[in-house]
């Protein structure tokens, strides 16, 4: 028998993750307290932001793996913050880029998002994570339908696509180790291999047997 958390103890629960997904802002804070960012205050802070964007978006993913193995469903009931403070910080990381580096120069950031195939990536998986904010709530669920709810959110699958050759890419632009764009495009990698077999898995057919009807003898009849 799994356990289950009662309404209270949930609530702890929530609690003590949404103070724990608050560390890196607090990290963040405590830098512009004190000033340290360190010799590149800009690479510091996109680095820390991104980061942690990527970080949340693969807990968020690896909620529904959890629970299928553990049996614990009250797990879905943190998929929700685990995804907003994900757009948090990947807002956070988009504000560091276009004005920390930029200056909020439109030209400039049209620029680089065109003509940068990595800040392209990003952008694109920024993109596909609104929607998916804007509609982690009840009433964006009742009203799309299960299943349209379902299939907007999927493509958290893409956007993490999407971020894993965001790093990658920006990681041989700026010829850095790719140490760690590889283990968190693995860590993708095995998320969406789960992913994939357990789709295939429900879309296998169960075969339905007939019950046997009992056999009918006839005999001759005499001529």
């Amino acid at each position: 028998m799994t356990w289950q958390p009662e309404a209270r103890q949930l609530s702890r629960i929530k609690a003590g993750l949404f103070l724990i997904c608050l560390l890196p802002f607090e990290r963040l804070l405590w830098a512009v307290w004190t000033g340290d960012f360190g010799p590149e205050p800009v690479a510091f802070v996109q680095r820390w932001t991104g980061t942690w964007t990527f970080n949340l978006l693969l807990v968020t993913l690896c909620i529904t793996p959890l629970r299928a193995i553990t049996q614990l469903h009250w797990l879905l009931r943190l998929r929700r913050m685990l995804g907003l403070f994900c757009f948090f910080y990947a807002t956070l990381h988009f504000l560091a880029f276009i004005g920390f580096e930029h200056g909020f120069a439109v030209d400039d950031i049209a620029r680089d998002i065109f003509e940068q195939p990595y800040v392209s990536a990003g952008f694109a998986a920024l993109l596909l994570l609104i929607p998916l904010a804007a509609t982690s709530n009840q009433w964006a669920l009742r009203h799309l339908g299960g299943r349209k709810w379902q299939e907007l959110h999927r493509n958290a699958y893409l956007a993490g696509i999407l971020a894993a050759i965001h790093y990658l890419w920006l990681s041989i632009a700026e010829d850095t180790a790719l140490l760690w764009p590889v283990a968190y495009a693995l860590a993708l990698g095995l998320l969406l291999g789960w992913r994939v077999r357990e789709r295939r898995s429900k879309a296998i057919p169960v075969p339905r047997f007939a019950a046997a009807k009992p056999l009918k003898y006839f005999k001759r009849k005499p001529d």
